[in-house]
């Protein structure tokens, strides 16, 4: 009987995929649009409560530093994924105190940690349409008169809206530039580490199981958000308070079963579904391969500098983890492209368009403006494979110091509102906190390494697209080989003081003429580089400036020809806040395979080897063992769900958000895709499209059984 129950799974998930699977990452305020489907779906919130940012539910979640998250109780504490803390529990190990291995846990509220250096939670209290006032008048302009004005339109924006102390406010730009949108954010300085579980249930299954499913990772973790004792923002201190939210989400123990109606709300970084035919050909016929060989060949060269079981390991394990992550993306972006024909997609697209154009004289000019997009992002494309190498030889942290430090002295001659982004005044705390972070993340033997390796692969480059300046800085103007740069580069780490905090910190007061002055290698180099890398950034605002007029037209004929079709027309992810909805749901990505819709405990035994990644904690595999499900268990698997799939529609920077039941309480966490799901950012396949999450039964599970954390429970309000 089970082996029959089984087989019926997989067949209905294999029957169900290809027509409940939901196309779009929704703005809130799209969402009264689509009502009907939502309710359809099996929404049983008022779909117009979801549009208002700073209610319930979506008052309660909030934006990490490229992650999601959200607030779960009233006391301010945030659950995120813990790949999403794992720099913060990285920031605060060490060989000898290693969090990593061991997980981290604070009983009280005294034991919380400060997260990394720059670690923010931001919440959303107001948005604004501010499209006039950015695109006014901008069409008559030159390429650079237009980049200039928008780019300064959106810093006095921001800067108006800084005035209120305490907020971070973003200028957002959607439909390639025609819509703006003023973002007003409460800036949470204070972010303490709660709790994470160890690497060998948070990180379960490490590279070899990232991005594949069945999958078995109990990827979350918690922060809680301080602020003054008045309630305003302010940064790290004894005496300031939990963070009181206007809404949290309650969590479900009860969870949910195959089928159910489920929505995740974050902020999914960034996706292509709308570039042209040249872009993609580029970016799958060179700039994917290329980087795949690059990774492979950075994460061997860190692994050779940074041993297992050294400090230097623990300072770059983020980083590691990081390069592995994107490696197996882009290998999986590649395979998806072949696999769904993305390049035969996407030109039968944009013959579709062309018709539609062609069916009528008045649309012309959208045919005009597309021609030359396409001709200027086959200029982009050249600029990013002739700049490729040079922009990886300046990788070397000490070396990227050293250009920020002294872009920092230029821009300090400056009106405050004219500098550019990241280096006016409301930037130094990030500023400061990077140059202090770097002493965490930084050894002087690996940082060698990287820099040897992106040396290696300029100096087998073309002569022609050597950059004369460097290797004349670098006095390697001659050199064909990297042993006959080494010499060079290991006196740059030993004549060096930017491996000393304090140095770093000394120098953000500098002036140019005494950086100039200085006898620093590093800085010596970034004196050097400086007028090249404006010239490279000049071209690059010249190109954005010509694209500033020519996006939103091709957007504004993308748009009126779905809507022809009758189809909605959603923005390409800006890391801004986006909701996506479908279901609990398995499928079948390729012939002869299927994917159950649950997986649990007892997969957690199949694979765990006693060796890294697969090590389960032995108090979680003898509660394994002894069938301790307590309350958590779902009757239709007989056993706690550790992760589920879903159909929905997702990219990076969705990690950590929030996954709702159709009561809006939160059901789990999403935190990957499938492998044949990454390709997702440049064409949605509704077949092959599925989105990970970590089950709440299972974060409760661990947190009863494994770790404790009984307290943390107690604070969260527990539905079942």
């Amino acid at each position: 009987m089970k082996n029959t129950a089984v087989v019926a799974a997989l067949l209905a998930c294999v029957a169900s995929a290809p027509l409940a699977a939901k196309e779009g990452m929704f703005t809130p305020g799209q969402l009264p649009e689509i009502a009907d489907d939502l309710r359809a779906m099996g929404l049983e919130v008022a779909p117009e409560k979801l549009a208002d940012l700073t209610g319930f539910p979506m008052g309660a979640i909030v934006q990490l530093q490229g992650c999601s998250a959200s607030f779960v109780s009233p006391e301010g504490l945030v659950v995120t994924n813990h790949h999403c803390a794992r720099g913060s529990v990285q920031y605060n190990s060490t060989a000898e105190n290693n969090y990593l291995e061991d997980g981290f846990l604070a009983q009280v509220k005294a034991d919380e940690l400060p997260a990394a250096p720059g670690s923010r939670v931001y919440v959303t209290t107001e948005i604004t349409d501010v499209t006039a006032r950015v695109r006014d008048g901008i069409d008559t302009l030159s390429p650079t008169e237009r980049y200039e004005t928008v780019d300064q339109r959106v810093k006095d924006i921001t800067a108006e809206c800084e005035q209120d102390v305490g907020f971070r406010c973003l200028v957002a730009s959607f439909y390639g530039g025609k819509e703006y949108t003023l973002i007003k954010r409460l800036e949470v300085k204070d972010v303490r580490l709660v709790y994470a579980p160890a690497d060998a249930v948070g990180k379960y299954g490490g590279d070899i199981d990232n991005w594949m499913w069945p999958r078995h990772t109990g990827d979350f973790a918690f922060y809680r958000a301080y602020v003054a004792p008045d309630g305003s923002s302010a940064e790290y201190a004894e005496e300031n308070v939990p963070y009181r939210p206007e809404h949290h989400l309650k969590v479900s123990a009860a969870g949910l079963d195959d089928g159910d109606f489920v929505m995740a709300a974050g902020y999914p970084g960034s996706t292509q579904r709308y570039t042209r035919l040249g872009e993609v050909e580029n970016t799958f016929g060179w700039t994917y391969p290329t980087f795949v060989t690059l990774l492979n060949d950075w994460i061997d060269a860190i692994e050779e500098a940074a041993p297992l079981g050294s400090d230097a390991r623990v300072k770059y394990e983020s980083r590691l983890a990081g390069l592995n992550n994107y490696e197996k993306n882009l290998r999986g972006q590649i395979d998806g492209a072949r696999r769904v024909g993305l390049v035969d997609r996407r030109r039968e697209r944009e013959a579709a368009l062309n018709a539609w154009i062609a069916a009528d004289a008045a649309r012309a000019p959208y045919g005009e403006a597309i021609a030359a997009l396409d001709t200027l992002s086959e200029e982009s494309a050249t600029a990013a494979r002739t700049n490729f190498w040079y922009g990886n030889v300046t990788r070397p942290q000490l070396l990227s110091a050293a250009q920020r430090l002294y872009r920092l002295a230029k821009e300090r001659e400056k009106p405050d509102a004219q500098r550019e982004s990241g280096y006016q005044e409301r930037d130094m705390a990030f500023f400061r906190q990077g140059l202090q972070a770097l002493d965490r993340r930084y050894d002087a033997a690996v940082d060698k390494a990287e820099w040897l390796l992106f040396l290696g692969g300029y100096l087998e480059q073309p002569a022609a697209e050597r950059v004369a300046v460097l290797d004349e800085a670098l006095g390697i103007a001659g050199a064909s080989d990297i042993a006959q740069v080494e010499d060079v580069i290991d006196g740059y780490y030993a004549a060096t003081t930017l491996d000393e905090t304090d140095t770093r910190l000394e120098l953000m007061d500098a002036s140019v003429a005494e950086l100039e002055a200085s006898d620093d290698p590093f800085i010596q180099l970034a004196v050097a580089l400086y007028d090249y890398e404006r010239k490279l950034e000049s071209e690059s605002e010249e190109r954005e400036g010509r694209a500033l007029a020519l996006r939103p037209a091709y957007m504004d004929a993308i748009t009126q020809w779905q809507r022809s079709q009758g189809a909605a027309t959603y923005p390409d992810a800006n890391s801004t806040l986006r909701v996506t909805y479908g279901k609990v749901l398995g499928g079948s990505p390729r012939d002869g395979m299927a994917y159950l819709p649950f997986t649990t405990l007892e997969g957690i035994l199949e694979k765990d080897t006693g060796e890294e990644p697969f090590n389960a904690p032995e108090g979680q595999l003898a509660s394994i063992r002894a069938g301790d499900y307590g309350p958590y268990a779902l009757d239709s698997i007989g056993s706690v769900p550790v992760n589920f799939l879903s159909d929905l529609d997702s990219t990076g920077g969705n990690s950590g958000s929030a996954t709702l039941n159709a009561r809006a309480e939160l059901v789990g966490l999403l935190f990957d895709g499938t492998f044949e799901s990454v390709n997702s950012d440049w064409d949605f396949d509704p077949r092959t499209t599925r989105t990970i999450h970590v089950d709440t039964r299972y974060m409760l599970w661990v947190m009863d059984k494994v770790d404790g954390a009984q307290g943390l429970i107690e604070e969260m309000d527990i539905v079942r």
